[in-house]
């Protein structure tokens, strides 16, 4: 009997040294997904000597990698209801040990979710610095940076995810239909993780934000408030500190993987993104665009590599599907494999047909950022599949229009028309996302030098232009970076109120000087009524080229009309409307949202300085 023990003993402790699986990404799927044929990444010591079999689907392919301990399955779940399939690893044709992994069932009418569009205005948010409610997850001890330092501006400051949730209310209020944080997921960093940027487990909650259960919370509580989410998503590049950098797949995971294995900095990348359309870059000037590594500590990934680009494209739909987002921003877009972009963005387009992703592409040259917008008739072809492009050519123009002293053919108020007018190489205008500032500019109010009615004209034009709006959190108290403009830490600076103690609290009003509590009614109202206007969310544009220090936009829907002025004159100015006869406008009765005066449409119309908004509507 004793030695039945031993041997069975021993007999378990074999087996149990064969199960080595430390990962399996991603960790479950869905039954009914169109991207049904998905890739397993088994990771664990010495897997990939084994064989692998099946309880219910195919098994198309089992590839080992470079290094010993990762096995690819991929796997066809067509025709499998929701249930646990079992993966039985085998050698010599005995089953060693077993894995289980789950098919569930999709959310109700999942694939039909509706992305973000024109009718909505987004909110960004850095979350670390907007709201810290639970003080239990500051620091967690299993993570590098410990450091909790509100002084420190590239310290954590404990902004989590339920800080947001706290605050939907606010965020409901303000007028805002969608919600952009920063990434959530792990930034396992030594330091500087608080931005979201370096991500070192793509399946992970930052611990230090919260839970899965909190982020899923955060969708269901916004979306009750009709309220969007918009996942930052990352496709460059990892943290160096991902839990795969000790133990990389193949060798060529990353771009210049030789140097750092080596123990060489990897090049940075020349950041010429135009290498993207140049039909005469060579191929030295796009590999240095595309290869070389964002920072040192963010490894570039290799989407040319078939494993890299399957797995980033499950992830992005894993999250989609997990979280019920209704968004993703892309960012760095124009840094990985422009295929792989293609593919990346037709993939979830595919399965989520009225979804939306927005793609950051900080040029300010128009003929740039539209080339990716889908449906762009390129030189070469190319399509991108992406619905929206951040319009960082509109931004330098409304900032640069609004400033400039001297209104002439090619100054001030132009400049801005001029960028409306480039339009026509938008495949579809509504889709761009425009803004005043973000996480990585210098803030709206500390560009616009202070002065508080041209921050009014640009939220005015913000909000009136064809576009989809994102606001920067802070800009409706005037937050700024005066003492170092541009610099990162600053920019993202805690939003008042959003911990326990501050004196000053933008959530109550409380300790609000006049002129921030004067704004922030002022882009609330702004928000508000865009809205109920459908003028503004889809209706046609028409504008006037900029006469006398003015600028007239009309937005049009059915019998709604909503015109935006600007009047950088110092004095009254009075207008002859005869030049706007061609909208056959006589008669109609208008009502300044500023004042709520009304007024019938004549022959003329006497301006104040600064910023009108007027609406036909009722």
């Amino acid at each position: 009997m004793k030695k039945l023990i031993v041997f069975s003993l021993f007999v378990f402790a074999s087996i149990q040294a064969f199960a080595q699986i430390e990962r399996v990404e991603p960790p479950h799927w869905w039954a009914d997904m169109k991207y049904h044929e998905i890739e397993l990444m088994f990771y664990g010591e010495n897997l990939g000597d084994y064989k692998v079999d099946v309880s219910d689907g195919e098994i198309t392919s089992v590839a080992s990698a470079d290094s010993p301990n990762y096995l690819f399955v991929t796997w066809n779940t067509k025709g499998i209801s929701t249930k646990t399939v079992e993966f039985d690893f085998k050698k010599k044709r005995k089953t060693l040990f077993t894995h289980q992994f789950e098919l569930k069932k999709r959310t109700d009418n999942s694939a039909e979710r509706q992305g973000f569009t024109s009718e909505d205005a987004i909110y960004l948010i850095t979350p670390d610095r907007f709201a810290n409610a639970n003080p239990d997850n500051d620091i967690v001890e299993e993570m590098r940076e410990k450091k909790l330092d509100r002084a420190d501006d590239y310290a954590r400051h404990g902004g989590d995810i339920q800080g947001i949730i706290q605050h939907l209310d606010y965020v409901e209020d303000m007028g805002f239909t969608a919600l952009w944080p920063s990434p959530l997921l792990e930034n396992d960093m030594d330091e500087a993780s608080y931005h979201g940027y370096a991500i070192t487990d793509f399946y992970r909650v930052d611990p230090r934000f919260g839970t899965l259960e909190e982020y899923k919370e955060l969708v269901e509580k916004a979306n009750e408030k009709e309220v969007k989410i918009i996942m930052d998503m990352v496709a460059n590049h990892c943290g160096s500190g991902h839990w795969w950098m000790e133990d990389l797949p193949f060798s060529n995971w990353l771009n210049y993987q030789e140097l750092y294995e080596g123990g060489k900095e990897a090049p940075n990348s020349s950041h010429k993104r135009t290498v993207n359309q140049d039909p005469y870059a060579s191929d030295y000037d796009t590999d240095m665009m595309k290869k070389g590594w964002f920072v040192q500590t963010m490894p570039d990934l290799n989407q040319k590599n078939k494993f890299m680009a399957r797995y980033l494209i499950q992830n992005s739909l894993w999250w989609v599907e997990e979280l019920g987002l209704q968004g993703i921003r892309q960012d760095t877009y124009p840094y990985p494999d422009k295929q792989f972009l293609s593919d990346w963005a037709g993939t979830i387009m595919e399965e989520y047909p009225n979804f939306n992703i927005v793609g950051e592409e900080w040029s300010y040259n128009p003929l740039i950022v539209g080339y990716w917008q889908d449906g762009q008739q390129n030189f070469d072809g190319y399509q991108s599949n992406l619905k929206s492009v951040m319009d960082f050519p509109m931004q330098g123009a409304i900032i640069n229009g609004l400033k400039e002293d001297e209104e002439s053919w090619g100054n001030g108020l132009t400049k801005i028309y001029e960028a409306l007018a480039n339009d026509f190489y938008y495949p579809n205008p509504l889709d761009v996302m425009v803004f005043a500032d973000n996480h990585d500019k210098s803030r709206i109010f500390t560009q616009l030098d202070g002065d508080i009615e041209l921050n009014k004209m640009a939220m005015a034009l913000l909000l009136s232009l064809p576009r989809t709006p994102q606001i920067y959190y802070g800009t409706e108290i005037l937050m700024e970076d005066f003492d170092n403009p541009g610099d990162h830490g600053l920019i993202r600076t805690d939003f008042p109120g959003g911990w326990e103690g501050d004196e000053v609290n933008v959530f109550t009003e409380t300790g609000l000087s006049p002129e921030q509590l004067d704004f922030k009614h002022y882009l609330r109202d702004l928000l508000k009524f865009r809205k109920s206007s459908k003028a503004l969310q889809i209706g046609k544009a028409k504008h006037f080229e900029p006469f006398d220090g003015m600028y007239f936009l009309f937005r049009i829907h059915e019998e709604e009309v909503v015109l935006t002025v600007i009047n950088k004159n110092e004095v009254a100015q009075q207008v002859d409307l005869k030049r706007f006869a061609e909208l056959k406008l006589n008669g109609k009765k208008f009502i300044d949202l500023g004042s709520g005066h009304s007024f019938i449409w004549k022959e003329d119309l006497e301006l104040n300085h600064g910023v009108h908004l007027f609406t036909s509507k009722k």
